[in-house]
């Protein structure tokens, strides 16, 4: 979907809200790796999942069992409990909003082909909760490779 250009900042103080937006290292990412890691496990921190579109990084990659973790904000990915639309250029938002979350579908189906499982938590999670998730895949990957 291509957008028309972004349009200029409603104001001094939302532009700079944008520009101290991050990519990775957010707190809900650094409080899930540190969790994770305080459970023993190892991986990779934003990094493209081997055999997969260079573009498409994940914020954890679990090489072994090929887990793919995504640790979602809730604004720009459209949390269905938290998304509320800015009211400035509100059709352009709702149009950039939509191609986030198409692009994370388009993500999670390109990964599953290529033997990733992808694996998705909101930032607003209980970073234990979303390494409980995690601890599950794990053990389904394991067992299906068991028995493959």
């Amino acid at each position: 979907m291509l957008l028309p250009p972004a349009p200029p900042a409603s104001s001094p103080g939302v532009a700079r809200i944008m520009r101290r937006n991050r990519c990775r290292d957010t707190a809900a990412e650094l409080a899930v790796r540190r969790e994770l890691h305080r459970r023993g496990y190892r991986f990779l921190v934003d990094a493209t999942p081997a055999g997969t579109n260079r573009r498409r990084r994940a914020d954890v990659v679990l090489r072994g069992p090929r887990i793919a973790l995504f640790v979602d904000g809730c604004f720009w990915h459209s949390c269905p409990e938290h998304l509320h639309l800015p009211r400035a250029n509100a059709d352009w938002w709702r149009a950039k909003l939509a191609s986030v979350v198409a692009r994370d579908r388009d993500t999670d189906r390109h990964l599953l082909e290529h033997g990733w499982w992808p694996t998705r938590a909101w930032e607003h999670e209980d970073p234990a909760d979303v390494v409980d998730d995690v601890a599950v895949a794990v053990r389904l990957r394991r067992i299906l490779a068991a028995l493959a």
